[in-house]
């Protein structure tokens, strides 16, 4: 009876509770609802400001898109191919040199610059003597250039490279992968042993060239007004560089720097409304507003660039300012990521080249493009009359020329920040789903 009774009478605080609902009903949904709609609309407004403008026609096309004959009778430009190697990385490099002399160089016979903080070994040079087609030079990096600055403290930066080692960051525990990120960055640009070159082509030991470049991508790249070429980009590990982002975009916002098209392609624009956006600054990868870095970078131990736009002064200010925080050793600043954020910042989208023509593998990942239908010039004496069919079938609206790697996968990552940061030089687009499934293609 007592039970019934206690459950049958209404308690004051239910009817507060009631009342309280009533009024909030009443009087602050409609609030609440403008609320939302304004900052759903802030957020559109938002992301529409950061959305990458589409081009009218492509900007970015293949230099070619078959076989060519070389064109060895033209002008060289003045280029060179630069590899950082060690001694001990001899038949590593050899790998290299040989992929590179079969698929390119031994038509056009370009300079292969070699540095090393360490004097070269005889075995070294008498190798590489032998297996390139044109000039080799052995050049030793100053110390000065590689290690650390006269300014650093010393004792703390490797204190924070060990640190970085127990943390598990990728290759943070290392301190020559700090001295090489570094030198990458700024000091490779104004190196003593370069200064007579306007171009580069970076390799590196132990890669594969897997088609014929039978073309030169030193001539082109100057004809078609671009600076910098790559073939691979990826995303960084977001450990080994929390601060480099907000570094670079407060540099970029304090000269008055304009955005420009391939900048809005690196970022990520937030979800997250006015005001409680800026709120979000405190984190990684974050700029002074909120917005973030989407982490895609080139992949740089593949490019072919114009030096004198690295050794130029907005650059090298900029390095100049990334040197001062320290960062290259407080955190894991990799020259990639470098690169690529500055290119962004000060380029126009349309002078940086894809080179989706190239067969290029580094580790595990690798570009190959399928043949181009009909391009293979199979009777060309300069390239071989092609009666041992060492390279793989043509395939439609393939653009390789003899590659010999399996046109039918072209590349095996995941193609999302290939294709984020090719948006403002082409007309095509990826649906948000087809971005998904390239992650696990």
């Amino acid at each position: 009876m007592l039970r019934r009774f206690f459950r049958g009478r209404p308690s004051r605080r239910s009817g507060r509770t009631r009342s309280f609902a009533r009024l909030f009903a009443r009087y602050c949904r409609i609030p609440l609802l403008i609320a939302a709609i304004a900052a759903f609309t802030e957020v559109y407004l938002h992301r529409r400001h950061w959305a990458v403008h589409q081009p009218e026609h492509e900007l970015d096309e293949p230099f070619y898109k078959s076989c060519q004959e070389p064109a060895t009778h033209l002008p060289r430009e003045n280029a060179a191919l630069v590899m950082l190697a060690r001694n001990s990385e001899l038949i590593k490099a050899l790998r290299t040199v040989h992929s590179i002399e079969k698929h390119f160089n031994q038509w056009f016979h370009y300079p292969i610059v070699f540095l090393n903080d360490e004097p070269w070994s005889d075995e070294f040079i008498n190798a590489m003597n032998a297996t390139v087609s044109g000039e080799a030079r052995f050049e030793i990096i100053p110390k000065s250039e590689w290690l650390f600055p006269d300014w650093m403290d010393t004792k703390a930066a490797k204190e924070s490279i060990a640190k970085q080692g127990r943390d598990g960051i990728l290759y943070g525990g290392l301190e020559t992968y700090h001295h090489m990120c570094r030198f990458y960055s700024g000091k490779f640009y104004t190196l003593e042993a370069l200064k007579q070159y306007k171009w580069y082509w970076r390799i590196e030991p132990d890669v594969d060239f897997y088609c014929s470049v039978t073309y030169d991508p030193f001539l082109e790249m100057a004809k078609h007004d671009k600076l910098y070429g790559f073939t691979i980009s990826l995303p960084e590990e977001p450990r080994t560089c929390p601060s480099l982002f907000r570094e670079i975009a407060d540099w970029k916002e304090d000269h008055d720097i304009p955005t420009t098209e391939l900048w809005k392609a690196t970022v990520s624009a937030s979800w997250v409304p006015w005001p409680f956006r800026s709120a979000l600054s405190w984190f990684g990868h974050r700029d002074r507003k909120g917005d973030s870095w989407s982490l895609c970078h080139y992949w740089s131990n593949f490019e072919i660039a114009n030096l004198e736009f690295f050794r130029g002064k907005e650059y090298q200010d900029l390095f100049e300012h990334l040197e001062k925080t320290g960062g290259f050793y407080n955190e894991r600043w990799g020259d990639a990521a470098v690169h690529s954020l500055a290119l962004a910042m000060l380029l126009e989208p349309q002078r940086v080249h894809h080179f989706e023509d190239f067969g290029y593998r580094h580790d595990w990942f690798f570009q190959c493009p399928a043949n181009a239908p009909g391009g293979q010039l199979l009777e060309s004496k300069t390239l071989g009359t092609g009666t041992d069919r060492s390279f793989s079938p043509e395939r439609p609206g393939g653009v390789g020329c003899r590659c010999e790697c399996d046109g039918a996968k072209t590349r095996n990552y995941a193609s999302y920040c290939l294709n984020k940061l090719k948006q403002p030089n082409t007309t095509k687009r990826i649906s948000t789903i087809g971005w998904f499934r390239s992650w696990f293609k």
